[in-house]
């Protein structure tokens, strides 16, 4: 992991391989098309106050995520300069926003892979703008590495370069408490966050529902979380139809793993959130096997309990005054003599009847079985987090989940937490009309509906096992879990880790009593 630390030192002093600069698109004439943001200034001054201009000659715009590189003036110990484009002018008062920053970060990180030291002198005008930044960076610095050829003992991969050692933020106050704070949760948050990156980007073959399961133990072991696993004996004996369903094909058995957060002070006026995550080790698509073009990136569809499972040990890391529970839902989805077939009922923990018409709708049968058992301990809100629909992919996008909930002020909340997180995200309805698309003549749900607002229909389908009187929410990360494309900001090709800030932000604000 890329270390982090906060620096008084002036840039032109510092021992670095690089100095990062904010630069944004300028607004009138007599700056240039080109200005250096604030934060910036000394090094601006070494180059006669004409930074702006020079890369401007060199083809900088001040666009977002845009990296330029040139030698650093005479008399800096860094031999280089990395600017790094903030978009427009300042948002507000004069400051950047959260994500702005983060973002620049993030792409600044990434062009550093393979220096041991960089100095950011981004904008920095309170303890929030430093929390950004160091996430940012440290989320744009990851890099899933495990099963490349090294070429030396310190794991520098042979065809690439290690990802950028050490991070020194100028401009922060290192013995200021909320700055010293911001710095903490950065490092907790996306710690895990890319913890929870490197079980996405494991391939199958070595990440099971046994073995994600064995990660999730060592964790809680490490940071005081209760654990509970359940195998195979214990899901048929306590009836779990829907994962025990979901995994029947496979040779490597489903799992229902409890992860327990108790909150330092926790009373009986302490809030308690649970959070399910559907955990797909690998998704095949079962009998109604997916085609041919579908199945390469389907180690990814444990997102959502790997977001869960990062969410968890965050707020445990943060010392969170909220009760967090995780329940990760874990299943192979695999064809074979023993799967499931379309047609067959399951009996689920919740004892509703559910006739599977396509196998490769299995994500809503497993989450349906850990919110059953989630709403069994009564807690303030349950929040499921899934890659569970390629129809929200069609309405959303790849970088926007869909918010579906059975109250409108806690939609609202998690959507203000995303927004506050940086995680794009937009409310989505649950259309009661739908419903009956999913009546099924065998069983008391069948759990498929109309192929049109297919992500709807499938929230519609969780809302049945939510426990009486309970507020939940559902997240559908399908889109932004897996990016399939060239990396941007501070997200990596491959694993993700969606949700996890909307999660710790959720609960935050909860342990501050706006729960929503």
């Amino acid at each position: 992991m890329t270390a982090l630390t906060l620096s008084t030192a002036a840039a032109s002093g510092l021992r670095a391989d690089a100095i990062v600069v904010g630069v944004v698109k300028g607004g009138s004439s007599d700056k240039g098309t080109v200005v250096v943001a604030h934060g910036a200034e000394a090094v601006d001054k070494a180059y006669d106050g004409k930074l702006g201009s020079v890369l401007e000659t060199l083809g900088a715009s001040g666009g977002e995520g845009e990296v330029t590189k040139l030698p650093a003036p005479s008399g800096f110990k860094a031999p280089l300069v990395l600017a790094v484009g903030l978009g427009g002018e300042p948002q507000k008062d004069g400051a950047y926003e959260g994500e702005t920053l983060r973002r620049a970060a993030g792409a600044a990180a990434r062009a550093l892979a393979g220096s041991k030291k960089a100095a950011f002198a981004l904008p920095v005008d309170d303890a929030e703008d430093v929390g950004a930044i160091a996430e940012g960076a440290l989320l744009g610095a990851y890099a899933f590495t495990t099963y490349k050829e090294v070429a030396d003992e310190k794991g520098t991969p042979k065809n690439g370069k290690a990802p950028l050692a050490e991070v020194a933020i100028l401009g922060g106050k290192p013995r200021d408490k909320a700055y010293k704070a911001a710095i903490e949760r950065a490092l907790a948050v996306a710690e895990e966050l890319n913890r929870a990156r490197d079980l996405i980007n494991t391939p199958p073959n070595d990440l099971n529902p046994e073995s994600f399961a064995a990660v999730a133990q060592a964790a809680a072991k490490e940071h005081g979380i209760k654990v509970q696993v359940l195998d195979e004996k214990a899901l048929e004996k306590g009836g779990y139809g829907g994962i025990l369903g979901v995994g029947a094909g496979s040779a490597s058995g489903p799992r229902l793993v409890k992860l327990s957060y108790k909150a330092p002070k926790a009373n009986k006026n302490t809030k308690h959130l649970a959070f399910v995550g559907k955990g797909i080790t690998y998704d095949s698509g079962g009998i109604s096997l997916k085609p041919a073009g579908h199945n390469e990136t389907m180690k990814c569809d444990m997102a959502g309990a790997a977001a869960v499972f990062a969410a968890v040990v965050s707020a445990a890391r943060l010392g969170l005054e909220v009760n967090v529970t995780g329940w990760l839902a874990l299943a192979e989805n695999m064809p074979s003599g023993s799967a499931t077939r379309p047609g067959d009922v399951l009996r689920m923990y919740s004892g509703k009847t559910v006739e599977v018409l396509n196998t490769d709708a299995e994500g809503r049968l497993v989450l349906a079985d850990a919110i059953a058992k989630a709403s069994e301990e009564k807690p303030d809100a349950i929040v499921d987090v899934a890659t569970l629909t390629g129809a929200m992919m069609l309405a959303l996008g790849s970088r926007t989940f869909g918010i579906m909930a059975n109250d409108d002020a806690f939609r609202g909340s998690i959507h203000e937490s995303a927004e506050e997180a940086g995680e794009p995200a937009w409310p989505m309805p649950l259309p009661s009309h739908l419903r009956k698309a999913m009546d099924s003549p065998t069983a008391d749900i069948a759990n498929m509906g109309e192929r049109m607002g297919g992500g709807l229909v499938a929230g519609l389908f969780l809302k049945e096992f939510v426990g009486e009187g309970i507020t939940w929410a559902h997240l559908d990360i399908a889109g932004p879990a897996f990016n399939e494309s060239a990396p941007f900001g501070y997200t990596p090709k491959g694993g993700t880790g969606s949700a996890v800030r909307t999660l710790v932000r959720l609960a935050e604000r909860t342990a501050a009593g706006d729960l929503g």
